[in-house]
């Protein structure tokens, strides 16, 4: 359906409307054996239709390509009359100006096939001929992703981009005395930016180090949280900063603007141009910006979409996600991250725990910022390091987030949230 010959049909229907397009194909290589095992390829081109009449708000989606412009006005039309009248519904109006994202890789899509296994296979080797102790290597995969994302709406609104993203990944198991296992990936814009041979020796080393595994006493410790376990700290706190928790009084933040609220030595920013969901705009159009959260460990601004921005009487930070065609869009961070420091934190650090991976963050709770979580690491006894397994982490996000004494160079990505390690004191650590 082409969704500007659609205007004159659905304004005709009513007062205000946004249409979303979406084109996705994801091409799936697998290896096993060192031998590629499987080639997947799905591609998904759908339309979603948001309108309102006398303040309504309906939505509706279609994946078939026949009769899509019908079966969106006869959706939408229906649910109007049953749902919630709500004022500040609406749409954004239009943009002058869009950052131009360096974010679709044309080369490395026409790429032969062969370079993409190639690839993968080398990844699996890296990890395979590391070390005799590699018992197993599992999901080892490369993803090449493209999509094209259109938005229109009532108010002039035009919005357009493409997009493609690489992501590798393997599991890796060990085994000598114990039995150990690591999970890792890597992604990229660009085909050319990956690197699979180095890949699978950073995730072989890794298995390999956390064998022999020795249990910690329990105690509070200083210590060095990894990018992973770092990411996983500033997942549980992102809902705190977003303006649809405030509305709901689901965040320890409210009120809190311009109060210092973390460690001095933080700044965390939010970004649409940044991270494996950089794109040129949010799911509603806006164009993309950087919005500075915390500024040395001081709180500076919650994130808006355009209905809770208009619900505050503010502008919307760009901070519209949507999931896919199915969803609507929801105020959400985009690629919210950690400012890296200057240093590397590696060679400081001597005595202490160094948090590799924790388990279990969906058990945290988003609004305390209370957690429990299976943490996964090495303890550090001037500077020889024994692995640990098995011992639980605890305590308050917002208390790890102000005992931060130092912020390491490493910043990585994982997912939308970024972190570079993170030397934290008064980690409480539950061993035997």
């Amino acid at each position: 359906m082409d969704i500007t010959k659609a205007k004159d049909a659905i304004d005709s229907k009513f007062d205000s409307y946004e249409l979303y397009y979406l084109k996705e194909r994801i091409k799936k290589f697998e290896s096993k054996e060192k031998e590629i095992c499987g080639i997947e390829f799905k591609e998904e081109e759908g339309i979603a239709l948001r309108a309102i009449k006398d303040s309504r708000m309906a939505f509706a989606y279609t994946y078939d390509r026949e009769g899509a412009l019908e079966a969106l006005l006869k959706n939408t039309s229906a649910l109007i009359p049953i749902t919630e009248k709500d004022e500040q519904r609406s749409f954004p109006g239009p943009y002058s100006e869009y950052s131009s994202l360096s974010l679709y890789d044309e080369e490395g899509l026409a790429m032969n096939d062969a370079n993409k296994t190639g690839l993968l296979i080398d990844m699996e080797k890296g990890i395979r001929e590391y070390d005799k102790r590699i018992m197993t290597v599992r999901n080892c995969e490369l993803q090449e992703i493209e999509f094209e994302a259109k938005i229109r709406n009532s108010n002039g609104l035009t919005a357009e981009g493409k997009k493609t993203l690489y992501v590798m990944s393997a599991l890796c198991v060990a085994k000598d005395q114990d039995e150990v296992s690591w999970y890792d990936w890597s992604w990229a814009n660009r085909f050319t930016e990956l690197e699979g041979k180095q890949l699978g020796e950073k995730i072989a080393e890794k298995t390999i180090s956390l064998l022999s595994s020795k249990q910690i006493g329990t105690g509070v410790y200083e210590g060095i949280l990894k990018p992973q376990a770092a990411c996983d700290m500033l997942g549980i706190l992102s809902d705190s900063f977003l303006a649809e928790s405030l509305f709901k009084n689901k965040t320890r933040l409210k009120a809190k603007e311009g109060t210092r609220c973390f460690s001095d030595v933080l700044s965390i920013i939010d970004s649409g141009k940044l991270g494996v969901d950089a794109f040129g705009f949010d799911g509603e159009g806006v164009p993309s910006r950087e919005n500075l959260i915390v500024i040395n460990g001081y709180f500076e601004t919650f994130l808006y979409d355009s209905y809770y921005g208009r619900k505050f009487g503010v502008a919307s930070t760009a901070n519209s996600v949507r999931g896919g065609v199915k969803d609507l869009p929801k105020c959400g961070p985009r690629g919210l991250f950690v400012k890296q420091g200057e240093r590397s934190l590696e060679g400081a650090f001597r005595n202490g725990v160094v948090i590799e991976e924790l388990m279990g963050t969906h058990t945290a709770n988003s609004v305390t910022g209370d957690f429990s979580l299976g943490a996964l690491g090495y303890l550090c006894k001037n500077g020889q390091k024994t692995p640990f397994q098995g011992v639980i982490m605890s305590g308050n996000v917002f208390e790890v987030l102000k005992n931060v004494r130092e912020v390491g160079n490493d910043l990585k990505f994982y997912g939308v949230f970024g972190s570079p390690s993170l030397f934290v004191a008064n980690l409480k650590i539950s061993g035997t």
